[in-house]
């Protein structure tokens, strides 16, 4: 079984993002023995258990899946991928404590290429960032050009240009036009 807890910790669930396709078992509350075996890969989850002796496997594409969420939970933060169907929903990471929790979050949602999720205090999860189909958007900033790295690129006259209105003719302050012709 690869992809369980990391060597000498038997308090975390950590599964390697990098490492898919993966095999790993978790708790089941309705399954025969209290386990379901699960088999993650890049575009697939597999679900294998038995309930009431007969045996079943629930072969589900990713983007069935709602997004990475982090919930806290009794054993501490996780970071799950959620299903609408909170029998489907798979723990991909569980600590005891915070540390750690924002990266694989963000590790998790980068790989399977799902969004991310915030789960609050009634369970319900809700996207933290405002979204456009998928791409994340966020209010703009103002330009700063004091202290960038190419600022000596770019001459600053650039900034201070006067506006000039369209279809005004040129002015030329009594100088005559003087056009190249070959």
């Amino acid at each position: 079984m690869s992809g369980g807890p990391p060597a000498g910790s038997s308090r975390a669930l950590r599964l390697d993002p990098f490492a898919l396709p993966v095999r790993f078992s978790t708790s089941d509350a309705k399954a025969d023995g209290l386990r379901r075996e699960v088999e993650l890969t890049r575009d697939r989850v597999v679900v294998r258990r038995a309930v009431a002796g007969i045996r079943m496997a629930v072969n589900l594409p990713i983007s069935a899946y709602r997004g990475v969420a982090i919930r806290v939970t009794e054993a501490g933060v996780a970071v799950v991928l959620e299903h609408r169907d909170p029998a489907l929903a798979l723990p991909v990471y569980v600590a005891p404590d915070g540390d750690g929790v924002t990266a694989e979050w963000r590790t998790w949602g980068d790989v399977l290429g799902l969004p991310l999720l915030v789960a609050d205090e009634n369970g319900d999860v809700h996207e933290p960032f405002t979204r456009i189909g998928a791409l994340r958007i966020k209010s703009p900033c103002l330009r700063r050009r004091r202290r960038n790295a190419i600022k000596k690129r770019h001459p600053s006259i650039l900034l201070r240009r006067k506006i000039s209105r369209i279809g005004a003719p040129p002015a030329y302050r009594g100088e005559r036009e003087i056009i190249a012709r070959t």
